[in-house]
């Protein structure tokens, strides 16, 4: 969702106050103030002015420029297939992880996101953030001793091609049987001629080239241990900004991991490959975490599932995609057209107003009925 998706279609629709933050690791610092019965009020009545001020500058922003989606499709990524060999991977099918050491995480953690998680400004000189680091790093100690959290993952790396704005994964070498067909969409605002409009599927060889390329899977968590901790508020929302933190160091890690040694495409360590995860800006479709999460048995694997809304079950949980292509990068969708929408219900048999809720703040259109 968005600032203004929340402001125009979320908040008029509950009683309570709607806040609206950029990912989950910015969530402790708002929750701390709408539990503090002092701060509520107040805070509250600042969500609710800037919901009003984004509602009263209208329904949506001024409407990027569109091509269609035969247009955005012509303009594609397009590298050179003929001259390509695809990377094979040194370890294929799936791997599981069940009890990773967290003294090879803990070196990785973002102590710069923990800070902005709980929106302390100061740098380290500052006494209250000296304070928190603290206490963070006793808490540490305390989740490797007591087993506070269990660190897990599975990783997959599958026989895969593109077929047109899709990925199909296959059982095996044969490419006889799909597993799957992980969803894609395409950039649509016009960026220029010259300019490719982005899909992962450009990522990955074309099914017709016949080429042996392959896509990688992976779900690693920060689980609740089998030891149940003391907790009051404050060490509970210290447990789980660290779970969160931990949960993004060993994503960091097992991509390194398949970049070195289970996929081997980068042996010397180089910046190749990237790692998209459903619902972030170049696949927004969260509804693509079902697929991911069946590929690799997540559940009996790691015990991670999904809520009805496609939430991640431990919440200190991170799933994606691993693409190996040199010419491979993060992008943003932005807005899309109906002709894309309408196309992407199809090709997962979906119907449109489905499509259109999970795709809401991409939407170049006012979906009918509203």
């Amino acid at each position: 969702t968005s600032r203004r998706h929340t402001a125009l279609k979320i908040a008029p629709a509950y009683s309570g106050t709607v806040l609206h933050v950029p990912d989950a690791s910015r969530a402790v610092a708002p929750v701390r103030k709408l539990l503090d019965q002092k701060q509520r009020t107040e805070f509250a009545a600042r969500i609710e002015q800037d919901h009003t001020e984004l509602r009263a500058a209208g329904e949506r922003p001024r409407r990027a420029s569109l091509i269609s989606i035969a247009e955005a499709r012509r303009r594609r990524f397009a590298p050179d297939w003929d001259g390509y060999e695809p990377p094979q991977p040194a370890r294929p099918g799936v791997q599981v992880f069940t009890d990773y050491p967290l003294v090879e995480l803990a070196p990785a953690i973002d102590w710069q996101a923990f800070r902005r998680a709980w929106k302390l400004p100061g740098g380290r000189a500052d006494a209250e953030t000296r304070r928190l680091l603290a206490d963070a790093q006793a808490l540490l100690q305390r989740i490797e001793q007591e087993e506070l959290l269990q660190m897990r993952a599975v990783v997959g790396l599958f026989p895969a091609a593109a077929a047109g704005d899709d990925i199909e994964i296959y059982r095996d070498d044969s490419r006889d049987e799909i597993l799957g067909v992980i969803p894609c969409l395409r950039q649509q605002v016009d960026r220029g001629e010259g300019k490719p409009s982005l899909c992962l599927a450009d990522f990955v060889a074309p099914r017709e080239t016949g080429l042996a390329d392959h896509v990688g899977a992976f779900v690693v968590t920060a689980a609740p241990g089998a030891v149940a901790a003391e907790q009051d508020e404050y060490h509970g929302l210290l447990l789980q900004a660290l779970a969160d933190r931990l949960a993004e160091a060993f994503a960091e890690r097992m991509h390194q991991r398949v970049r070195t040694e289970f996929w081997g495409y980068a042996p010397e360590e180089q910046n190749r490959g990237i790692r998209p995860a459903p619902g972030y800006p170049a696949c927004p479709d969260h509804t693509a975490k079902g697929l991911l999460l069946r590929l690799l048995a997540a559940e009996q694997n790691l015990g991670v599932s999904l809520t009805e809304n496609y939430a991640l079950i431990p919440a200190a949980t991170v799933a994606g995609w691993y693409l190996s292509h040199p010419g491979s990068r993060y992008f943003g969708l932005g807005r899309i057209g109906r002709d894309q929408v309408t196309d992407y219900a199809q090709r997962q048999a979906k119907t449109v107003a489905e499509v259109e809720r999970w795709l809401a703040p991409h939407l170049a259109y006012e979906p009918a009925g509203e």
